[in-house]
């Protein structure tokens, strides 16, 4: 039994899901976003996440701590340089997981995980959703019923006054003669 485990262990041996996660990490770092299954995901998202918090303060005791777990200057250097800069302001929760369905081969579940702040398409569509909202008071408010029987009866009274405006306009005209054009004289 599993009871108080914390760690999904993924199959494999210490040395191997070190290493694995590792790997994982690097390439989140450099390429923005992998595709993964969703246990190897979840499982990456608790390992990168401390290392980018931690690569907030650029120090060189913290580039050492981060270089121990992803053994990749490339990826160091990336992230304490682009990615930092990028989630600066950022509390938490720097990787997004979107599900893509499941592998042909096996069944499993499978996932894309992404630092947030590099998705464009997402940044975009936010951007364009935000809408000024207004502050209201509750205890002012009236109810959907009020609201709608206030409505009907102000558009019954604009009909009124409009038709009873209509009709004292119709009698007041008078049908005028129309002058009948005249026929040119030969």
């Amino acid at each position: 039994m599993r009871h108080g485990k914390k760690i999904n262990h993924l199959g494999r041996t210490s040395a191997h899901r070190k290493a694995m996660l590792s790997n994982m990490a690097s390439s989140l770092i450099l390429h923005k976003r992998i595709s993964t299954t969703l246990a190897k995901a979840k499982a990456l998202r608790t390992y990168v996440e401390p290392l980018i918090t931690r690569s907030k303060e650029d120090s060189t005791h913290s580039r050492r701590l981060v270089f121990s777990y992803l053994q990749s200057k490339e990826a160091v250097s990336e992230l304490f340089r682009e990615v930092a800069q990028k989630i600066a302001e950022r509390p938490g929760g720097y990787t997004r997981i979107l599900k893509t369905g499941n592998r042909l081969g096996d069944n499993a579940d499978m996932c894309i995980l992404e630092l947030v702040d590099y998705n464009e398409t997402m940044l975009a569509s936010k951007e364009s959703v935000k809408v000024k909202t207004t502050r209201r008071r509750r205890t002012t408010k009236k109810s959907t019923s009020e609201e709608a029987a206030i409505e009907e009866d102000v558009v019954k009274k604009t009909l009124k006054t409009a038709t009873k405006e209509n009709d004292v306009e119709t009698r007041n005209e008078t049908p005028e003669k129309e002058e009948e054009p005249e026929e040119p004289k030969e």
